[in-house]
């Protein structure tokens, strides 16, 4: 009986071993098969920036969110269903955005996040997208690698924003084609994923001459040491790659140093708070990449998305609250072109997104999972969007 015992042992581990094995996926890859069903109501959850850091990211972001969520029901629902929104705080933080991912796609049963507005969050929150095979669209996060890393696609992954790859060569082509700037200094958040990313695709880009390059960490407020050395070399634009929260403190005391040549960043400076921070004597001479600008309406949709957010919210909406807008308008095309009955469906559908005609212009969206579309070239002057160009991809 022993041996019988032994024997019974053995075989019980390995057929728990084969179950296992059988059930497990590889690295990125849903053991869900279905997702989250589609019930009475469409459940859409929002994992955004509430309190924290970036704040007004989430802020504008839940705004163009909530228009689009209101238009969408006004005409009927996705497939005859209200949506349902539940919205949670992600507190600007990688580890809680993870937690707000998991919550939303497990206790409450969502069928589409919307969020973040921050790469490094976003990048937090694919590991429960692939678990519970709920699809996330980031509005405004642009990290590469977000949505594929080389041929490996994250099958559950979008934006509705370019990738830093295509923001990165826009940077170089302005900066050398119509700057003329054969040399510049760079000063970027060597914390942010978004910052990293954004530096390295310039830097394959650019053929001029990088003087000197600097770095900081978030909450960092104090940039005068860096500065003042910069100050002494000669170049002709000075990149600040970063979130609005310290670019704007770092223009500020650049401008104090007397560093007046042209500065350029990323679509995180679309934010107003940069200007405020900044101050309107110090955001003189700035440029920024971004989603969106109410200066120049891709279409008649985006006029009238303009005219309604204006109406409601007595300002000119930002690019975070166009893109949120957008992102939550591909949920619905998506979910409608595929009559889904499941979450899965519901990313199946993003996959095959063309042509479709967004606020911030015409999307498609690549093999990568990438909108293939065009961005805005935006100029400040004494803290306010005085021109903006759009550039096609």
């Amino acid at each position: 009986m022993k041996k019988m015992s032994k024997v019974l042992v053995g075989l019980t581990a390995v057929v728990a071993i084969l179950v296992l094995a059988a059930c497990s996926a590889a690295p990125g890859e849903s053991t869900n098969t279905t997702g989250n069903r589609i019930g009475k109501t469409f459940k859409m959850g929002y994992d955004i920036e509430m309190t924290g850091a970036v704040a007004a990211y989430g802020k504008a972001g839940e705004r163009g969110a909530d228009m689009a969520v209101a238009e969408i029901n006004a005409d009927g629902g996705i497939n005859g269903k209200k949506v349902e929104v539940i919205k949670k705080d992600n507190k600007s933080d990688n580890a809680e955005s993870a937690t707000v991912a998991a919550n939303l796609m497990s206790n409450d049963q969502v069928n589409a996040v919307i969020g973040t507005n921050a790469s490094s969050q976003t990048k937090a929150m694919i590991p429960n997208a692939n678990k519970f095979a709920v699809p996330i669209v980031a509005p405004t996060s642009t990290n590469d690698e977000l949505t594929h890393q080389g041929k490996k696609v994250e099958k559950f992954v979008f934006r509705a924003i370019f990738p830093d790859s295509f923001q990165g060569k826009v940077i170089s082509d302005f900066v050398t084609d119509i700057l003329k700037s054969d040399s510049v200094a760079v000063y970027y958040d060597n914390s942010s994923d978004y910052a990293k990313g954004l530096y390295q695709n310039f830097k394959n880009n650019y053929k001029g001459q990088i003087v000197d390059v600097a770095t900081y960490q978030a909450g960092d407020k104090d940039f005068q040491a860096q500065l003042s050395k910069l100050s002494k070399e000669k170049f002709g634009t000075l990149l600040v790659l970063g979130y609005y929260q310290e670019a704007g403190i770092l223009v500020k005391q650049a401008r104090e140093l007397d560093i007046n040549v042209p500065v350029i960043g990323g679509d995180v400076l679309a934010d107003p708070t940069f200007s405020k921070l900044a101050g309107p004597d110090a955001a003189n001479d700035i440029y920024f990449v971004s989603g969106f600008s109410s200066l120049k309406p891709a279409n008649a949709k985006t006029e009238a998305f303009i005219k309604h957010y204006k109406a409601k919210y007595g300002e000119a909406p930002s690019a975070y609250a166009a893109c949120a807008y957008d992102a939550v308008m591909m949920v619905k095309a998506a979910a409608t072109a595929e009559n889904a009955k499941t979450s899965v469906d519901v990313a199946n559908g993003l996959a095959k997104i063309k042509n479709f005609e967004g606020v911030t212009g015409h999307i498609t969206v690549n093999q990568n999972h990438d909108p293939v579309k065009s961005a805005y070239l935006v100029k400040l002057e004494k803290g306010k969007e005085v021109s903006a160009e759009i550039v096609n991809p």
